[in-house]
């Protein structure tokens, strides 16, 4: 991996839920927050129980869903949480967090076309959503890195792609103060129809 990847993978490190959890205003609450409690506190069995629980009689719903892939990335199970975050995008392809989270988890496996592509589909998904603007610059910045790097390897003696490497390995490297992030709320569920409610 290229001093690049491996600072950009650093960049996209998987970080514990944001305090503030989307809430809709059912008596739904409790069970987002008290979830979302329970993994913040690292109590991540207790949290999986209750994810299992609610999803017994719920399975499609997406706010659970989306926690059920976070405490799944927090805990070491990259595989299922990609696959809890595709299987939803394929159903509510309207949400950018969960492409977001799936460019967080491919670009953590060094699979930066992938991540590409998923906040790619994130900002088209919602061209207001900064974060995943935030990571798909990260990700440019890693295919800037790889390409500059690939252009002094074929000519060593071309001077001007020196100065442009160190600046993009600055940028990639430690001097980033605060890492790009997963989505760490929830999507709004979408609304009848599947719709996602605006918000």
């Amino acid at each position: 991996m290229t001093h690049g990847a491996t600072a950009l993978v650093r960049t996209f490190r998987i970080l514990a839920l944001a305090a503030a959890l989307w809430v809709p205003l059912t008596g739904l609450a409790d069970e987002y927050t008290d979830v979302a409690q329970l993994m913040r506190s690292g109590k991540t069995a207790e949290a999986q129980a209750r994810i299992d629980r609610y999803l017994a009689a719920k399975p499609r719903d997406p706010q659970m869903r989306f926690l059920l892939g976070v405490l799944q990335s927090q805990t070491g199970r990259t595989s299922d949480a990609i696959a809890t975050f595709t299987s939803l995008t394929q159903e509510y392809p309207e949400l950018p967090e969960p492409y977001n989270n799936l460019a967080v988890l491919y670009a953590g496996q060094g699979e930066i076309e992938k991540a590409r592509g998923a906040l790619e589909l994130a900002v088209r998904s919602n061209p207001g959503y900064a974060t995943a603007y935030e990571n798909l610059g990260d990700i440019y910045a890693e295919l800037a890195s790889q390409s500059y790097g690939r252009a002094r390897q074929l000519d060593p003696r071309n001077t001007s792609v020196v100065p442009k490497l160190a600046l993009i390995r600055q940028l990639l490297g430690p001097a980033v103060k605060e890492p790009a992030k997963p989505a760490a709320t929830g999507p709004n569920p979408p609304a009848p129809g599947g719709k996602s409610p605006a918000g």
